[in-house]
């Protein structure tokens, strides 16, 4: 049972055939939070053909036009499904506030948590809490499944994407706006295609950050895991990647692959070939990730798993730490109910298993360089337990509104391939497609060079964005390879040269754990020694990534836009170095 790496990105299609219903309730109050923000409850009903009673109390953000003319409401809608908008966009937060407001001046802002997370009614799942996920079967693995669509009971059947527009319609009515404009990120952007379907004269303008069509991805993840091998080719494009590795994705194929006839399993750890993927897809939202696997995967290759065991274990704890952020309980709820699966609505389990089973005999030459073993990670497997009657996505009969179109592409994007970005933008004639080379996910927020942002905002006022962005510079170098034995002695020039590779590792080791929820992580450091993380800063003691040289000291963080810069002070030591302190200014070793 494989959610947390692809939920991001991963969303079935749910469409909208009926208008959104009267019945809305709404309440206001000033000064919520900060940098003028209003909060709203929406109330919608549960279930809009009244046949089940209840309803969901939506948490809005409202952010007006700081002044001048109004040029219109523009919601921003995030992924999954089961992150909430107004917890992930933070226009409550001064420096998320003044970025949004830089990116759509004139326009009102408004971000609300979706039904089922954030202060939406989140749906909560004590039975997807298990210690280790890669250790269930997958008759277990459904089961906890089961087990969650219980503990949810019969509401269950009301969080799919249909219900999600119709939500976003009525929140539109409570801020009285006759037409909105809709910036959506992954599932988001799904979301606003489903909305502009149902409601083409509602919609002023599209920006689609990192599109998954309406009928993307399918149960099995076909396009993604055909797109990968060269979406990785383009991860090791500088000099130090290389010199890693001068091939990443055969690396990667080859690790997977493998992992998957035998897994890496001791007294501590279990790493499968699925869990291993599940990595691979989350570079494309971690640049400390994309910086240490590299180094990772060639350590393993060469019989050392401790790297690449020491990246799952941290991103796991990320991923726990992360989780009152992305509900996995409301991804089931909306994903399995939406989607079209290989078996029939109402059949018993063994009967889906069944049908799964035949249906990934036909897979073959779909997955592109991997095994069946790779649907793992695709929404068939994880649904699989789900009780919900799936009907399919079908067809929206309504056109789509001809209004201005943007949509951004990652070049490194491994969840959204740019051909989705292509299709959809197809579809409108007032369309533009954006690649932004050296990018991953969610392209307006990550992109470090700036040209994304400043597309944006000039097709924001009308004008013709560009075709593609120059590639963006990584945000920190490759981590070397890993050294295969512990030095016995270093002269000076081995000692900074091994100090600097450690440094290097320990950067990428603090990025992967920097701004998360769990900012001040520590990490142990694959020598020896810790590393503890803090917002803009991190502590070394004694950490090392061979034995036989430590470093020691407090490194902060310089420049915060790519390439990353550092300075600090440290101590070198270990039985194998020459002992001495040294300073480190912008990335430069200095005695």
């Amino acid at each position: 049972m494989m959610l947390a790496p692809f939920a991001a990105a991963a969303a079935a299609a749910g469409l909208l055939l009926h208008p959104a219903s009267s019945q809305v309730g709404r309440t206001e109050s000033a000064g919520c939070g900060k940098s003028g923000l209003v909060c709203r409850t929406v109330t919608v009903p549960l279930d809009r053909s009244g046949a089940v009673a209840g309803s969901v109390a939506l948490h809005v953000d409202v952010l007006r036009n700081a002044g001048g003319p109004s040029r219109g409401v523009i919601f921003l809608v995030a992924g999954g499904p089961g992150q909430g908008s107004a917890e992930a966009f933070g226009l409550g937060n001064p420096e998320y506030a003044t970025f949004f407001r830089l990116m759509f001046p004139g326009w009102t802002l408004v971000a609300y948590d979706d039904r089922g997370t954030g202060k939406s009614g989140p749906l909560e799942c004590p039975a997807l809490d298990v210690p280790d996920e890669s250790d269930l079967s997958a008759d277990q693995a459904a089961s906890v499944v089961a087990g969650c669509a219980d503990s949810i009971g019969p509401a269950r059947d009301f969080y799919a994407t249909a219900d999600q527009v119709e939500d976003l319609d009525a929140v539109r009515q409570a801020v009285g706006a006759d037409r909105i404009a809709i910036y959506g990120v992954s599932y988001g952007t799904k979301l606003a295609l489903a909305y502009a379907s149902a409601f083409p004269d509602r919609v002023q303008r599209l920006l689609l950050d990192s599109v998954v069509p309406v009928d993307r991805p399918d149960a099995f993840l076909t396009d993604e895991l055909q797109a990968m091998p060269a979406t990785l080719a383009h991860f090791c494009q500088t000099s130090s990647c290389r010199a890693v590795t001068p091939d990443y994705a055969s690396d990667v194929i080859a690790t997977a692959n493998g992992l998957a006839s035998a897994p890496i399993a001791n007294a501590k750890a279990h790493l499968g070939a699925a869990e291993f993927l599940g990595l691979v897809f989350a570079t494309d939202l971690q640049p400390g990730l994309a910086a240490a696997l590299p180094a990772a995967v060639r350590a393993a290759d060469d019989g050392d798993t401790g790297p690449l065991l020491r990246l799952d274990a941290l991103a796991s704890t990320d991923d726990a730490g992360s989780s009152a952020a992305i509900s996995s309980a409301l991804y089931l709820a909306t994903t399995c109910h939406d989607g079209s699966f290989p078996w029939q609505p109402g059949a018993s389990l063994a009967d889906r298993d069944a049908s799964l089973q035949a249906a990934l005999a036909g897979t073959s030459g779909l997955l592109g360089p991997f095994g069946t073993w790779a649907t793992d990670l695709g929404t068939a497997a994880g649904c699989l337990g789900w009780p919900t009657p799936v009907a399919g996505a079908g067809t929206d009969p309504h056109p789509l509104p001809n209004v201005p179109v943007l949509a951004l592409s990652g070049g490194l994007d491994l969840r959204a391939p740019t051909r989705w970005g292509a299709s959809v933008v197809g579809q409108f004639p007032q369309g533009h497609l954006l690649v932004v080379p050296g990018v991953g996910h969610s392209v307006l927020t990550m992109d470090p060079s700036g040209c994304s942002q400043r597309a944006v905002l000039h097709w924001m006022f009308g004008a013709t964005p560009p075709k593609s962005c120059p590639a963006a510079k990584p945000f920190l170098p490759t981590v070397p390879a890993y050294p295969s034995h512990a030095p016995v002695r270093l002269d000076a020039r081995g000692t900074r040269l091994l100090a600097e590779q450690t440094l290097e590792d320990a950067e990428a080791i603090w990025l992967l754990t920097a701004g998360s929820a769990n900012a001040h992580l520590s990490a142990p450091g694959l020598g020896g020694g810790v590393l503890h993380a803090r917002d803009e800063s991190f502590v070394l003691q004694r950490y090392g990534v061979t034995p036989g040289l430590t470093l020691s000291g407090t490194v902060r963080l310089a420049r915060d836009r790519a390439p990353m810069e550092f300075s600090g002070e440290l101590t070198i030591g270990g039985t194998a170095a020459k002992h001495e302190r040294v300073e480190l200014k912008l990335n430069t070793l200095q005695p």
